[in-house]
């Protein structure tokens, strides 16, 4: 891991929702998912939970006094229908060139994903950026899943990165309260589906529309003031 003042500054990128028009998908195929083991919860509950590691959403909408021999199967099925979409899945408008630029002005980027890695591996040819990208984690990079801030942990040691030099992009309020867990400051962008109020009173610092918005104010962003400490 990066000590402070190594001098390396980095972004880390959550994917789903963030880079990649995924989060819809993924509340659908969980809804299939819990419909086939007979749980009725509502689509909007589960998109608000999106962001979530697998388990700690099932327990999140289900509740403890669940089934939970069950999350297992429920995760592994919900994995099993998404991977029907991944042949439609899209970058969000800008994320490329966002992704390309930070790269170009010397930030290290990392891609903090909770993906499994045949997922991760879909996911970084939707994005098409892969010369840009220094590291990238998985779902077995971490014992936690977030809310934890096990994955944003990995992050920065794949990439010798020091928190107080990195900014976290996400679009969930489960990133915020993960990166601020290590003092993060955190970029949110509503692509995802969450309110510009739901994310500021999560704690992000800034919150912009979609990749292509925070590619075009870079220079005025924590991103931007991150660059110029240098």
């Amino acid at each position: 891991m990066a000590t402070a003042g190594s001098g390396r500054r980095g972004v880390l990128f959550d994917v789903d929702g963030t880079l990649v028009d995924s989060n819809y998908l993924h509340a659908v195929a969980w809804w299939q998912a819990f419909r086939r083991y007979d749980h009725d919860v509502p689509m909007s509950a589960i998109h608000r939970a999106i962001g979530m590691g697998g388990d700690k959403l099932v327990a999140h909408l289900l509740g403890e006094d669940r089934d939970a021999g069950q999350d297992e199967e429920l995760d592994a099925t919900h994995g099993a229908v998404f991977s029907t979409w991944w042949p439609s899945l899209r970058s969000f408008d800008g994320a490329r060139e966002l992704v390309r630029e930070c790269a170009d002005r010397e930030l290290v980027v990392v891609l903090a994903s909770s993906a499994s890695k045949p997922e991760l591996k879909v996911l970084r040819e939707v994005i098409d950026a892969d010369a840009a990208i220094t590291a990238a984690t998985s779902s077995g990079d971490a014992e936690e899943s977030k809310p934890s801030p096990d994955i944003l942990q990995a992050a920065l040691e794949a990439a010798d990165l020091a928190a107080e030099d990195t900014v976290f992009v996400g679009d969930s309020v489960w990133d915020v309260h993960a990166s601020a867990e290590l003092g993060i400051p955190t970029i949110g962008l509503t692509c995802g589906g969450t309110s510009e109020a739901e994310l500021r009173e999560a704690g992000a610092e800034e919150v912009y529309g979609d990749p292509r918005e925070l590619l075009e104010r870079l220079d005025a962003s924590l991103l931007g003031r991150l660059l110029d400490r240098g």
